[in-house]
């Protein structure tokens, strides 16, 4: 996902008014390798990631290797999958699994800057982030066959994976005509 963490600096407060939830801070940590989401009345939302892992700077949290991440939703463990994040947009998809709430959610790119967020395959709202700790979103109005109104556990858990891995993508073509004019002398 597209982000700016090569310029980010280590800890980041973020206050952020959410047109639904409030006031809510998103603190993210790219050199600790720790992000929070607070207030609002939402469930607090914590990613840590493993301190021995080597940093990706071009994501802020510092990895999308699953196995050194770990998703605390108001101190319960949950799953959390980043995928590998290659040529298609859709590779930049991160899910978040809760078996308390038995929910899927999915945070997948739908343009160069903005992902949309899922939960059991209903779209929630699209949330955008340049990977510093500031992230936005636009609700869905909860009418209509794809759509479902946000709950405050559904915030949490959004800003906090547009927060640790930024929002958008390139589009696959776009990708690969980088990559073929790389290889141009």
């Amino acid at each position: 996902m597209r982000n700016q963490g090569d310029s980010m600096g280590s800890v980041v407060h973020t206050p952020v008014t959410d047109p639904l939830f409030g006031e809510m801070e998103i603190q993210l940590d790219h050199a600790g390798g720790t992000l929070r989401v607070s207030g609002g009345g939402l469930p607090t939302v914590e990613i840590r990631r493993s301190p021995d892992t080597e940093v990706a700077t071009h994501v802020p949290i510092g990895t999308r290797d699953p196995g050194r991440l770990t998703l605390l939703v108001d101190g319960v463990e949950e799953t959390l999958r980043p995928a590998k994040g290659l040529l298609s947009r859709r590779s930049y998809r991160v899910e978040a699994v809760s078996a308390t709430r038995e929910r899927r959610y999915v945070l997948v790119p739908d343009s160069t800057d903005t992902s949309r967020l899922l939960r059991d395959k209903r779209r929630l709202g699209v949330f955008t982030s340049t990977g510093d700790g500031n992230v936005s979103v636009e609700w869905e109005n909860g009418e209509g066959r794809s759509t479902t109104a946000p709950e405050p556990y559904d915030a949490a858990v959004g800003y906090a994976l547009a927060a640790a891995y930024g929002t958008g993508a390139e589009p696959m073509w776009h990708e690969a005509l980088d990559a073929v004019t790389e290889l141009w002398p």
